[in-house]
């Protein structure tokens, strides 16, 4: 069987050999008790090593079933090394649930065969914030955040960009805070409770709930709220995604001429999930 770009992870320390690949229905609560039991092990072994998303098939994200629906090709995925004596994100000694590695290499890379999109590279990998800000449309709502992300001490914005071959395009941003309790206080709280986005992102006429995002594809540690624009659309269809992980806040903008495909959409959302939880 193929590797699918959809949950293709390795560690980047030796590790012992993954068994064979259970039933597909009980690989995904599986790989997810091992990724469990991997940072356990990393919190008692100590610092200085990289922690490894645990190795899943393509096949496994529910909702994505076969390898011609339109995933992209995504290369290996590792999380980066952490300093030494920190812990990972979701550690139990880690009460504000930081992530202590490097925000930038916390970035989902872009998929086989994409144009990266230079804008969002920012300076030395440091997006400005203005950058971000102008992906809202209102001036009222993009002077608001401004202030909001004053008032709560954000620390950086790490970005990437890329468009496929068939036109769509992709934004992702990280934004990273003081402490978890800030983004789900501040931030998740402006969208989990909406069935409408809380602020209107560019380009987008009405935007509803994404439903069909598939509930099990969830990553422990994460929370998720997705949107899809509706009928009519404008020149093209906007997806959009928000996920809060310990205390980063990760904004996924997905869009295409015409309409933007549901399952590039989730792959990707579920892959820089997977990075951050």
């Amino acid at each position: 069987m193929s590797e699918d770009p959809m949950t293709q992870p390795a560690a980047a320390q030796p590790a012992p050999q993954a068994p064979p690949a259970p039933a597909r229905d009980h690989r995904v609560l599986r790989a997810a008790l091992r990724w469990t039991a991997a940072v356990v092990a990393f919190a008692v072994a100590g610092a200085g090593t990289a922690y490894g998303i645990t190795r899943m098939e393509r096949t496994d994200v529910p909702g994505l079933a076969t390898e011609s629906d339109g995933r992209w090709d995504y290369p290996e995925l590792t999380r980066p090394p952490l300093p030494s004596g920190s812990p990972a994100p979701f550690a139990e000694s880690n009460r504000s649930g930081s992530h202590y590695a490097d925000l930038r290499a916390l970035l989902l890379p872009a998929p086989k065969g994409a144009t990266q999109d230079k804008a969002l590279r920012g300076r030395d990998g440091w997006l400005a914030t203005g950058t971000f800000l102008a992906e809202y449309a209102l001036k009222e709502e993009r002077d608001d955040l401004r202030q909001k992300l004053v008032d709560t001490g954000l620390r950086h914005i790490a970005a990437r960009g890329w468009t496929m071959p068939d036109g769509t395009r992709t934004r992702v941003y990280l934004l990273q805070f003081g402490t978890a309790n800030v983004v789900e206080n501040e931030f998740a709280s402006d969208n989990v409770s909406y069935s409408v986005p809380g602020r209107q992102v560019r380009g987008v006429g009405e935007a509803v709930y994404d439903e069909r995002f598939p509930d099990a594809a969830a990553v422990s540690g994460t929370e998720r709220t997705a949107y899809v624009e509706t009928r009519p659309y404008g020149a093209e269809q906007v997806r959009q995604a928000y996920v809060a992980a310990g205390d980063v806040y990760a904004v996924i903008l997905q869009s295409r001429k015409g309409s933007a495909p549901a399952i590039p959409f989730q792959q990707t959302v579920v892959l820089q999930s997977q990075l951050l939880g």
